[in-house]
């Protein structure tokens, strides 16, 4: 049994380095064409993490498991693999912001009060939530920010993945090869 905690573990470290490197290359790659503030496109940072998970419990699953998951594991190594993916993410955010481009959270925020006069608010409406903005966009903040909110997401998909990807086994065959072990 500890074998198997030690294997979901590893696993979990992997595909949790492979989902992070992902979103960065997303990351990168929507900077690059100057895509990065457009709110849409950040949704497939989403289904990024969908397929990562669903690629790497199915595998799992099937090397490791011998074809059967709970929900429990499933559900497990899905946290793991969002919380390490979560973790690198936020450092390239920091790095991001305050190495690569330092001005990008005065884009954030311009862009932020485009979306406001564009509802209508009145001037010292946006000035002040503007100013709130600013307190929480320093990058440590905008980092930790970051991974919290892509680890909430991403346990919410994790809880919906799992519940499709799990099949339990036989119990008695369970219990029997326990015993022969």
């Amino acid at each position: 049994m500890e074998e198997k905690s030690i294997k979901s573990f590893k696993a979990g470290l992997t595909n949790g380095i492979i989902l992070g490197l992902a979103l960065i290359i997303y990351s990168v790659l929507l900077y690059v064409l100057d895509l990065s503030l457009n709110k849409y496109l950040g949704y497939v940072s989403y289904v990024i993490m969908i397929a990562v998970i669903i690629y790497a419990t199915n595998s799992h699953k099937n090397n490791t498991l011998k074809g059967n998951i709970s929900y429990g594991q499933a559900l497990g190594l899905a946290t793991l693999i969002i919380v390490f993916g979560s973790l690198l993410s936020s450092i390239y955010t920091y790095v991001f912001v305050t190495v690569i481009d330092p001005g990008h959270i005065e884009k954030i925020l311009v862009a932020a009060e485009e979306q406001l006069l564009e509802k209508g608010m009145t001037d010292d409406q946006i000035e002040m939530a503007i100013s709130m903005q600013k307190k929480m966009m320093k990058p440590f903040m905008l980092s930790i920010l970051a991974f919290f909110g892509y680890v909430l997401i991403g346990f919410i998909l994790s809880l919906i993945t799992s519940a499709f990807l799990k099949k339990e086994g036989d119990p008695y065959q369970e219990a029997m090869q326990d015993i022969e072990e």
